[in-house]
């Protein structure tokens, strides 16, 4: 579905991604784990076409998405969750997920199945998505991104700021939305979580791949379970 080479990018003169390569395949749910300032962020505004790449190759179904504008990446079928949710806070709940599924034809059959999937955001539908839970805000910003139809769903940091109960629901979510074959690439800082959930897993570091590997074998590897799941690197 996705293979990254070699990627490198940044800010001004600041680089930030130093030649990380990667890959999801189909189905796949893979996980981006690394502390804050590893540029998880930065990685997925590259791959969404927020960000340019300065060198190396990204390859969306066979095909390089390099250079491509943002709209071109949805149109592909990838779609980023922004870290913070990034929802239309004035627009009611229902208007997001017009926004989301624009360019579905069949739009508001998409919405009612996205109302069918998140039932609280039905009961507030024409509510202002600015004055729901922050675990609401997380289900709507998730819903708008699902109702453009993705092939791969880029999610940044959907845990943050939530409850315990609502990383949970949240978790969970992302564990069904893989049985029906969506293809995921998930950063997280809620390592325990995020590794328990993916199929594979990546380690970035300071720019960097560090680590890799199927999700299982990264939970237990010493120093995974040291620097994020703040566990000793014994036994």
């Amino acid at each position: 579905m996705l293979r990254v080479r070699n990627l490198r990018c940044g800010y001004g003169r600041l680089e930030v991604l130093k030649g990380v390569s990667f890959h999801v395949a189909q189905g796949e749910i893979v996980a981006l784990v690394g502390a804050n300032g590893a540029g998880k962020t930065t990685l997925l505004r590259t791959l969404a076409g927020l960000l340019p790449a300065w060198e190396g190759e990204i390859a969306l179904q066979g095909r390089s998405v390099v250079g491509a504008p943002a709209w071109r990446g949805v149109f592909n079928g990838l779609v980023l969750v922004p870290e913070g949710r990034r929802i239309f806070a004035d627009m009611s709940v229902l208007d997001n997920l017009l926004v989301g599924g624009y360019r579905n034809p069949d739009r508001r059959t998409v919405i009612a199945e996205m109302f069918d999937r998140f039932p609280r955001l039905r009961e507030r539908q024409h509510q202002a998505a600015g004055t729901l839970s922050g675990g609401e805000q997380q289900m709507l910003a998730i819903a708008r991104a699902l109702a453009g139809r993705p092939r791969l769903l880029l999610l940044d940091e959907p845990s943050m700021g939530l409850a315990p109960l609502i990383v949970r629901e949240v978790f969970d979510l992302l564990r069904a939305l893989r049985r029906n074959d969506l293809t995921i690439l998930l950063v997280e800082q809620n390592a325990s979580a995020a590794l328990a959930t993916a199929d594979r897993a990546y380690v970035l570091e300071t720019g960097a791949i560090t680590l890799e590997g199927d999700a299982a074998s990264l939970r237990d590897h010493p120093e995974v379970r040291r620097a994020y799941l703040g566990q000793e690197g014994i036994g």
